[in-house]
Formats: C-alpha cells, sequence, structure tokens
C-alpha cells in the first residue's frame, strides 16, 4: 500500500508548497474528494485528512461495499472506536492520579502540621 500524502492544488505536499489558500483555507483530499478545511493549523489539518483516508481507505479493503458513505460511516466508526477506548484508559489513569495526589496531599498536611507541633 503506497503512502497517501495529501494533495493541494493538484501537487503533493511538501515543505515548499504553499499549505494555506489565498482565503486561509487549507485544500486537502480524502478519498479521492477535495475538500477545503479551515484551521489555525494547516499541518495540524493536513495530518487529521490524512489519518480520515487512511482509514478509510483500510475499511475499503475490508468491507464489500464501494458506496464512499458507507465506508466513511464504517471508518467513522473505527475511529470513535479508538477514542472511546483512548478515553477509558485516560480517565482510569487521570483517576488513580488524583487518588494520589489527594494521598500524598493528606500526608504532606500531616507532616506540616507535626512540624508545626514540634517547631
Amino acid at each position: 500500500m503506497s503512502v497517501w500524502r495529501p494533495r493541494i492544488n493538484g501537487m503533493a505536499d511538501t515543505r515548499e508548497n504553499q499549505l494555506t489558500q489565498s482565503n486561509g483555507s487549507v485544500r486537502v483530499e480524502i478519498f479521492e474528494q477535495a475538500y477545503n478545511l479551515r484551521g489555525s493549523d494547516p499541518e495540524y489539518i493536513n495530518r487529521l485528512a490524512e489519518y480520515v483516508d487512511t482509514k478509510i481507505r483500510q475499511v475499503a479493503q475490508q468491507a464489500s461495499t464501494v458506496d464512499a458513505t458507507r465506508l466513511a460511516v464504517l471508518a467513522a466508526l473505527n475511529i470513535a472506536d479508538e477514542f472511546l477506548v483512548l478515553k477509558k484508559k485516560y480517565d482510569s489513569v487521570s483517576g488513580e492520579l488524583n487518588q494520589r495526589t489527594s494521598h500524598l496531599e493528606g500526608a504532606l498536611d500531616e507532616i506540616l502540621a507535626e512540624s508545626r507541633m514540634v517547631g
């Protein structure tokens, strides 16, 4: 499988190419469809478009349909699944860190209170 590169004005994106058009939008292609997207970071927009394009192409290789809308929905479900799995991990780690922080804060308060009594 070849590496997909976002195309801007019909040319593969390189550092030398201008990422934004005169109106501030970024032209990208996702699954052979051109889109003009706006955002504050053109390189990030290109990365997002490349990621979505890759996901759609992966689904297209495995699915029996060629309908672009169905492929986009299936790719969106895959991306949503990735997001929810990562969110669950984040929430778990965040909860653990909050518990540890509370425990350490309590221990520090005890030590400071004891030092005030002694000192």
